[in-house]
């Protein structure tokens, strides 16, 4: 079973390093597919140019977004703990407890996200307006 959970982590952590790649466009088309230039850095300046409370909050939403994924492979875990113990009070209480974490820790990151989200949200229309 450990020799399992190891390659289940592994794959989990080759998947959420492959969901980056799956989701650029094709841009078959063009030759500068990354939207880097010779004469400019950092992604066509994008960075540079933009607000800094619209980059702060790309930043918290793509974290954030990293801490729900990993919130639901917890929980996806827990259900296959849960579906492998074959009635094993240990084993399931361990899924139990490994559920509820998941759970809890989702709770918090989507609370986190509508916090930091009403923030950002209000400082910009409280400085612009």
């Amino acid at each position: 079973m450990k020799k399992f959970s190891k390659h289940l982590i592994s794959l989990a952590i080759i998947a959420l390093l492959a969901v980056p790649m799956l989701t650029l466009p094709a841009l078959a088309q063009n030759d500068n597919a990354f939207g880097i230039d010779e004469v400019e850095t950092g992604l066509n300046n994008s960075l540079a140019q933009g607000d800094p409370r619209e980059i702060i909050g790309r930043i918290i939403n793509i974290a954030l977004g990293f801490l729900g994924v990993i919130a639901v492979c917890i929980i996806l875990l827990g259900g296959f703990k849960w579906m492998t113990a074959m009635g094993n009070e240990e084993k399931t209480s361990e899924a139990k407890k490994l559920l509820g974490a998941g759970v809890i820790g989702l709770v918090i990151i989507l609370a986190s996200w509508a916090i930091a989200t009403f923030v950002i949200n209000s400082l910009s229309s409280g400085i612009a307006g």
